[in-house]
């Protein structure tokens, strides 16, 4: 089987739609439906239920995407064992959701490149459950992401706890304000959390799952919400931003997470003590 006909097929499972996914991987839309198509009649399987939303997985579609995740899987791991770049002894993937993307791989990726010259790195950026997968099953060897549930033969490390503060571009805006506030969608922790903290508070008319992109909006629109206290810090000392009165906290903890084994390897070692070094450093901050 074409190793592409399966990385198609988990690109429409993780964006749910065969356009996210062509645009993904960089392809048409026909592309994708071509190569579902034939990975159908291969199997002599229906995979996919499609509709005008999107694709859901039927039966079948369920029972063949661990398999699709394993020969992934071991396609990459065959490519980076027997084509690693010429004087790389070792390659290493890591992967990050998001938020915590700008804040510690870009700042442990140089320091990474100093301290082992000689490993070769792979980074990626996703979804938490998508990041999670991967290091369970292979695909990345550290990753990194808030809210890690327990998975076999995975360790799961705390590395950062950081402040979550109501901001409000108005100083006068108040913890309650139902005016200009919006929903910066900061985890099941978080929405959990804020929920409890505030019943009564209506369904605010600007939710983002994304928090740039809500940081983003208040700036150019006025407006409050919470918001990672280190990504505010800058708007805050500027005076853009101003910390909303006698609003309460919160936190959220983010963890690395690899395979557990009973020794690793020198430089895996040092690849996670780089990763808790920018963390403290970063919570320093």
């Amino acid at each position: 089987m074409d190793i592409e006909l399966a990385r198609t097929f988990l690109e429409v499972v993780e964006t749910g739609n065969f356009k996210r996914a062509a645009d993904r991987l960089n392809v048409t839309q026909s592309t994708v439906s071509m190569r579902i198509k034939t990975l159908e009649d291969l199997l002599g399987q229906r995979l996919f239920r499609r509709s005008k939303v999107g694709a859901d997985l039927t039966a079948a579609g369920h029972h063949f995407n661990q398999y699709a995740l394993t020969m992934v899987r071991a396609w990459q791991q065959a490519r980076q064992d027997i084509a690693l770049p010429s004087g790389y002894r070792a390659a290493l993937n890591v992967g990050a959701q998001f938020g915590l993307w700008e804040r510690l791989l870009v700042r442990w990726l140089p320091w990474m490149r100093t301290a082992v010259p000689d490993v070769a790195l792979r980074a990626e950026v996703g979804f938490p459950e998508t990041v999670m997968e991967h290091v369970t099953v292979g695909l990345v060897d550290i990753g990194l992401l808030y809210n890690a549930p327990p998975r076999p033969h995975v360790a799961v490390e705390r590395v950062l706890v950081e402040r979550i503060v109501m901001v409000a571009t108005d100083k006068g805006h108040g913890a309650n304000a139902e005016d200009g506030y919006v929903m910066v969608d900061l985890g099941a922790d978080f929405r959990s959390e804020h929920g409890q903290t505030f019943p009564d508070r209506e369904t605010p008319a600007v939710t983002v799952n994304f928090g740039p992109l809500g940081l983003d909006y208040i700036l150019a629109n006025g407006g409050a919400g919470y918001f990672p206290l280190p990504m505010v810090r800058q708007h805050l000392e500027a005076g853009r931003l101003h910390r909303v009165a006698d609003s309460p906290e919160f936190t959220r903890t983010a963890y690395l997470v690899y395979p557990a084994a009973e020794e690793y390897v020198e430089w895996f070692k040092t690849a996670l003590q780089g990763l808790r070094h920018v963390a403290a450093e970063e919570a320093a901050a």
